[in-house]
């Protein structure tokens, strides 16, 4: 049985890896597409921006405008990441490293003046122990997590090279530049510079062997996780929030084919957001 599934809630974000000719944005006179989160912080401020600049559709605009915190940075891109559109993001949630600074004032100055940062994600294909294939995307991190108290046994293969016959661990994870400064940085994973081109093996917790703490990879290495004695020891994989349980074999390669644009202020752009975040005491 074949499944495929993106973790949204639209078919306008594929998980497939294809490139969508859209029009590009236009500069001036934007037309703004206001997106929320459900606090109440988020909700009124969107309120606050449509009624100075407009309501419209995501199809019909020319930029996203997100509301919230990292999350619902992520949920916005999984969501209307195939309509190509630059996605402008404000700091209304707990965690807003993707985001800017929530002002409701001076918007369109800020869009004009905004940097732009291109993400390409990964694609995760998880084959289940039921054999169903489930395909999604990650624009932070494709993880493997043991489902029980008993560790995970993993091999791990790059690019049809077998490199670990046996990882014992609590699990791995595989993260974008973009996501290294999150669950692959707590785990004790490196930051990447955007624009690398390279991507993050991270173990999780590893047992054996006790020394390995991962690698860098080439942005074009396929990483295949297999999963060793799937009955006593079950895995599940995640991209980003979407979860698989029960899986027997995940690979992970970024999608060069699919993209998204992420609009920064010039004086706290994402590129020296990520150099920051290694000088953070």
């Amino acid at each position: 049985m074949r499944m495929r599934m993106d973790g949204s809630r639209t078919p306008l974000a594929r998980a497939e890896c294809r490139a969508d000719a859209l029009p590009e944005p236009r500069v001036s006179d934007p037309r703004i597409a206001f997106l929320a989160s459900h606090t109440d912080d988020a909700r009124q401020a969107l309120e606050i921006m449509r009624a100075r600049h407009g309501t419209h559709s995501p199809e019909e605009a020319d930029v996203l405008c997100a509301l919230g915190g990292d999350g619902f940075m992520l949920q916005t891109l999984h969501r209307y990441g195939a309509l190509a559109r630059p996605v402008y993001g404000m700091k209304l949630g707990t965690v807003g490293f993707l985001m800017n600074q929530y002002e409701a004032d001076g918007l369109l100055e800020r869009l004009r003046t905004a940097e732009p940062a291109v993400l390409h994600p990964l694609e995760m294909r998880a084959h289940t122990d039921s054999g169903t294939e489930v395909v999604s995307l990650a624009y932070n991190e494709v993880s493997l997590l043991r489902q029980t108290r008993q560790a995970a046994h993993i091999s791990i293969e790059l690019s049809g090279q077998t490199r670990l016959d046996e990882l014992i661990c609590d699990g791995a994870m595989v993260a974008t530049a973009a996501g290294s400064t999150a669950y692959n940085y707590s785990a004790g994973g490196p930051i990447l510079p955007l624009g690398s081109g390279v991507i993050a093996l991270t173990p999780i917790a590893p047992f054996r062997p006790r020394r390995w703490r991962g690698a860098l990879l080439k942005g074009d290495t396929e990483v295949r996780f297999r999963v060793l004695d799937r009955y006593k020891r079950p895995v599940s994989a995640t991209a980003d929030s979407h979860e698989v349980r029960d899986v027997v074999e995940v690979a992970i390669r970024e999608c060069r084919d699919r993209s998204v644009t992420l609009l920064f202020d010039p004086e706290h752009n994402l590129e020296e957001r990520i150099l920051s975040e290694q000088f953070v005491a």
